[in-house]
């Protein structure tokens, strides 16, 4: 018996090379708070964060985070994409690359003066943005509220969408 399928529109789809996927994402979160508040100065940080901390560069001239932001914007941004095996089981892991996230934007933050965002998406799921809990928006919108494991810090989980629809401008800027 003879085979009659044919195979040749059955292509593998290539892989994303995650390095790229993370410069897109970047790219597209400050494409949103651009659009959202009425800017051009948001922009992907060259080395996307890194640069900072492996450089020697005078104080006038780090940049702490992913993003590069307005001078009196509130926030040291942290973007991630991906990392589909964060689960609900990855709140409770001290080690998670979850709670990775969270510190390596908040000692970011801690050394530019600066509020810890970060921005985290998986595949095929809403954008989440994870913001300390001591912030709170000008509407009531639903939100998760986490502890570090020293009970030290606490933080929001809220749906990034919801986050940019937060109407006074004061929650973005100092």
């Amino acid at each position: 018996m003879e085979d009659n399928y044919d195979i040749s529109g059955l292509k593998k789809k290539k892989k994303k090379n995650s390095r790229t996927k993370g410069s897109t994402f970047e790219r597209q979160i400050a494409k949103m708070l651009n659009k959202r508040l009425g800017t051009t100065e948001f922009s992907r940080t060259p080395g996307s964060g890194a640069f900072a901390t492996t450089h020697s560069l005078p104080d006038h001239l780090k940049i702490y985070g992913d993003l590069i932001t307005p001078q009196n914007f509130k926030y040291c941004i942290e973007c991630k994409k991906g990392y589909n095996n964060i689960n609900l089981y990855s709140l409770y892991n001290d080690s998670s690359d979850f709670w990775k996230f969270i510190n390596q934007c908040q000692k970011d933050a801690d050394k530019c003066g600066k509020v810890p965002l970060v921005i985290f998406k998986q595949d095929r799921q809403p954008t989440l943005a994870i913001i300390p809990s001591n912030i709170e928006p000008d509407q009531s919108y639903y939100c998760l509220t986490l502890e570090d494991k020293d009970k030290i810090n606490k933080y929001k989980i809220y749906l990034f969408e919801e986050l940019l629809h937060w109407e006074h401008l004061s929650f973005w800027f100092t």
